[in-house]
């Protein structure tokens, strides 16, 4: 065959470029271009860069301050022992001598001072106590009075007396006689009908009742005694005394004794017209 049945070149071929550009797609991340003229950084020089410029937090600055306060603090005291060590280092012996007495000499004003002070505390505290007990005293003493006077209620053993004066037959001289029997044998407390019987008490006839301290009470009579029972009931049984005498005017008497006895009544407090406290 001829050269004349070869394939013409295209001339367009020419002017492709060589390379086809890829399709388009995802970029592709960049590659790190380091200059070949930058110079490489020594260990010291990073360590550098990366303490400088510094980046301090709150905290840290706060944590420094005190760090720089606590080292100032120790550096004084130190400077001051030194001075202190330095002065006595330099002192003559009579200087020391004088020294030393003088710290004796507080030493014992102080401890004088601790025991003079510890002395006061005992003092106090022994007063105090006294005071205390006194107080209690005073209030145990009142109560006392109060009961014998009347003016507190009382409670404890003793005994219940009552007469059942059918005939009307018991008279006043009969309830005293046996207020006063009651009295021996060591009764505390006395109520009659609802009064309270003290020291002043009196007790009159009222037709045929009776009067206690001017209040009219009528049978039966009813006695409430506090005391010790083992003595207040056989004094009231002795041969010709209260009980036998009352029986013979036909009235009735019945002795009870009892573990708890309650004596309520009060007396109103009286304030005498002239008498007066000596310790006034």
């Amino acid at each position: 065959m001829s050269n004349q049945d070869e394939t013409p070149e295209n001339p367009l071929r020419k002017e492709l470029p060589e390379e086809v550009p890829a399709a388009p797609g995802p970029a592709a991340a960049p590659t790190e271009v380091t200059s070949a003229d930058e110079p490489r950084l020594t260990g010291r020089q990073r360590l550098v860069k990366g303490l400088w410029p510094p980046r301090v937090s709150r905290a840290q600055l706060i944590v420094a301050l005190l760090l720089f306060g606590l080292g100032f603090g120790l550096a004084v005291q130190v400077a001051s022992n030194s001075d202190n060590d330095s002065a006595l280092r330099g002192a003559r012996q009579e200087d020391l001598v004088r020294i030393l007495d003088e710290l004796d000499d507080r030493t014992q004003r102080l401890e004088d001072e601790k025991e003079g002070l510890e002395k006061q505390r005992e003092e106090l505290e022994n007063s105090s106590d006294q005071a205390e007990e006194a107080r209690k005293q005073t209030a145990e003493r009142e109560r006392q009075l109060g009961i014998l006077a009347g003016t507190v209620a009382a409670q404890g053993p003793g005994i219940t007396m009552t007469i059942d004066d059918t005939k009307g037959t018991v008279e006043a001289d009969m309830l005293l006689d046996a207020i006063q029997e009651l009295r021996a044998a060591g009764a505390e407390a006395i109520q009659v009908n609802g009064v309270r019987v003290v020291a002043s008490t009196y007790l009159t006839d009222s037709g045929k009742s009776v009067s206690v301290d001017g209040n009219k009470i009528t049978a039966p009579y009813r006695f409430k005694v506090i005391g010790k029972p083992q003595d207040l009931e056989p004094a009231l049984n002795i041969p010709g005394g209260v009980v036998q005498t009352l029986e013979k005017e036909q009235a009735t008497v019945v002795v009870e004794r009892s573990d708890k006895i309650v004596v309520d009544a009060l007396r109103a407090a009286e304030r005498p017209d002239y008498a007066r406290s000596s310790s006034q």
